[in-house]
């Protein structure tokens, strides 16, 4: 990868989920009018996933424990331009901690939507932004694991070492789905199978694939990725804003 692109969702190497809208912030720009999508007000916590132009997943009808969002984003967003959300996460469970807290136990299961998006050009500009793929979602799903996660011994400054090394190596394995650091996992989505690739590690589970219409990828910690399953989500209103 050279150094004028980089993943249409994925910020620079270094860089982690934080560079996403949060559900709370208020939206920039009206959406084009999409067939069955109501109109959000500004300060809806809704307002960014109601914006996206393709469908949302999140777990199916077996979850029966809470539901709640995390974010929505726009990569490559250019600014004084109407923004296009590019991705997304829907979480089950557990909620994850604020900024102050430390990781603790907790149950829980998070499902990324990546929509589909062609190469296009940087916000700065400067560069093409590649196309995205199921490596896009690992790369989200990776990094958004490492920062529900991190060892909650560390202070602030090695926290951030860490995360940066950790960041790096999720960057490389989503780049290599394909390789020896993943295998292959069959899960329902919509009530049909579809092929995964899955990843365990000591600070959870992440996977990646596909799903009609979007790309999907997944993390979770003391939820068994084998029993789960994912749906388009028929409404949103079903999951509360994590506060």
């Amino acid at each position: 990868m050279d150094a004028t692109s980089s993943r249409a969702v994925g910020p620079a190497r270094t860089a982690g989920p934080a560079d996403a809208t949060g559900p709370a912030a208020t939206a920039t720009a009206t959406a084009a009018e999409v067939p069955g999508r109501r109109t959000a007000a500004p300060a809806d916590p809704l307002a960014p996933y109601l914006e996206a132009d393709f469908p949302w997943y999140g777990l199916d009808e077996g979850w029966t424990g809470r539901r709640w969002l995390l974010q929505a984003g726009a990569g490559g967003h250019r600014p004084g331009q109407p923004r296009t959300i590019d991705y997304g996460s829907v979480g089950h469970g557990d909620e994850p901690p604020r900024q102050h807290e430390t990781p603790s136990a907790r149950r829980f299961a998070v499902v990324v939507t990546v929509a589909r998006r062609p190469g296009r050009r940087s916000a700065d500009g400067t560069g093409m932004l590649e196309a995205t793929s199921a490596s896009s979602a690992a790369w989200l799903a990776g990094s958004g694991l490492l920062a529900a996660t991190w060892p909650g011994q560390l202070d602030r400054g090695r926290r951030q070492d860490w995360l940066d090394q950790q960041t790096a190596i999720a960057w490389d394995l989503a780049d290599d789905l394909a390789g020896p650091g993943w295998s292959p996992l069959t899960l329902p989505v919509n009530g049909l199978p579809h092929p995964f690739r899955y990843r365990e590690s000591e600070y959870g589970w992440v996977l990646a694939g596909e799903a009609p219409g979007v790309l999907l990828g997944a993390y979770g910690r003391s939820v068994s990725a084998y029993g789960i399953g994912f749906a388009g989500i028929p409404d949103l209103a079903a999951y509360t804003p994590h506060p």
